[in-house]
């Protein structure tokens, strides 16, 4: 059950959690990410807890989990446990799908992504505009889903078509009524600064699918309230995805925890490290005798 009301106090011992989804092998900027995260829970007099993000099918595998899981305890770093694995909590995460459903605030859109990319490309087109798209580069939502009477939604639905669940980020924002923002810490979990987020940057975004009751954006709100998170610490490039999530606390009634978003360890192309680049892979460090201490020079991250 996903409570209306979970109130974090700033008094009671920090928790911090790191998050990784098991679907390919951990890298350097996984390291840096736990690093930071095991440092601000010593630093807090706080708990560390391990949770497994694994609600993709298709793509998280038990032997990836079994890796990472390798991976963490040869950096030295202590969990509680057990780890919350999402794949578990489906039910919850569709719980509060369906609160924002009763809301009015979800509406299902049945194109695939070509048809969106195409529907994109022709309102450009029409307008003479490029189409907005999301902080990641994504095209907004263009299709008509948002129009669909009930009786339409539901014969898409029994018809078998594959669907994202979405929300009506207009209608959300106009039922909050105030401004967003959230609170950004430094390494030390002081010097709180608030920052504006502007969740209508990403318009409707997925809140599940056809196939899974949830997406990221949902299913991390829920956990967060539910695990008690007080710091949530995670790499810049969840920067922007932020603003989603202060919306859905407010929506759903559960706390803000604070924020941190440290830099980022970056290829030699520049780029955020990918779980297929090989040579930045934990495990192959570690084959190739590097060890835990390495780890921590590598990625700039000292005692």
């Amino acid at each position: 059950m996903v409570p209306a009301h979970l109130p974090i106090s700033q008094t009671d011992p920090a928790v911090l959690r790191f998050a990784p989804s098991p679907n390919g092998a951990l890298h350097l900027g996984h390291a840096l990410s736990v690093f930071e995260n095991a440092a601000m829970a010593e630093r807090l007099g706080g708990r560390l807890l391990l949770r497994i993000e694994d609600i993709d099918p298709t793509r998280c595998r038990p032997e990836f989990e079994a890796a990472l899981l390798d991976d963490l305890a040869w950096l030295g770093i202590a969990f509680e446990t057990p780890a919350r694995r999402q794949s578990e909590h489906l039910a919850t995460y569709r719980q509060a799908l369906d609160r924002l459903d009763a809301m009015g605030l979800v509406f299902a859109s049945f194109e695939s992504r070509g048809e969106l990319k195409a529907l994109a490309a022709a309102r450009a087109a029409e307008t003479g505009r490029d189409w907005p798209t999301d902080p990641d580069g994504a095209p907004l939502y263009a299709g008509r889903g948002a129009g669909l009477s009930p009786a339409e939604r539901a014969g898409q639905v029994a018809s078998g078509r594959p669907f994202a669940l979405r929300l009506r980020m207009t209608e959300a924002l106009r039922r909050l009524g105030r401004p967003l923002a959230w609170t950004e810490v430094d390494a030390a979990g002081a010097d709180p600064r608030l920052v504006a987020a502007d969740p209508s940057r990403w318009g409707d975004v997925v809140l599940g699918r056809k196939e899974t009751p949830t997406s990221y954006h949902l299913s991390v709100v829920v956990d967060d309230a539910l695990q008690g998170v007080s710091h949530v610490v995670r790499g810049q490039d969840l920067f922007e995805a932020t603003a989603v999530h202060r919306l859905l606390q407010e929506l759903l009634g559960l706390p803000q925890p604070l924020y941190r978003h440290h830099r980022l360890v970056l290829g030699a192309d520049g780029r955020k490290l990918s779980k297929s680049e090989a040579a930045t892979g934990l495990a192959s460090l570690r084959e190739a005798g590097a060890t835990a201490d390495d780890i921590r020079r590598l990625v700039g991250f000292g005692r």
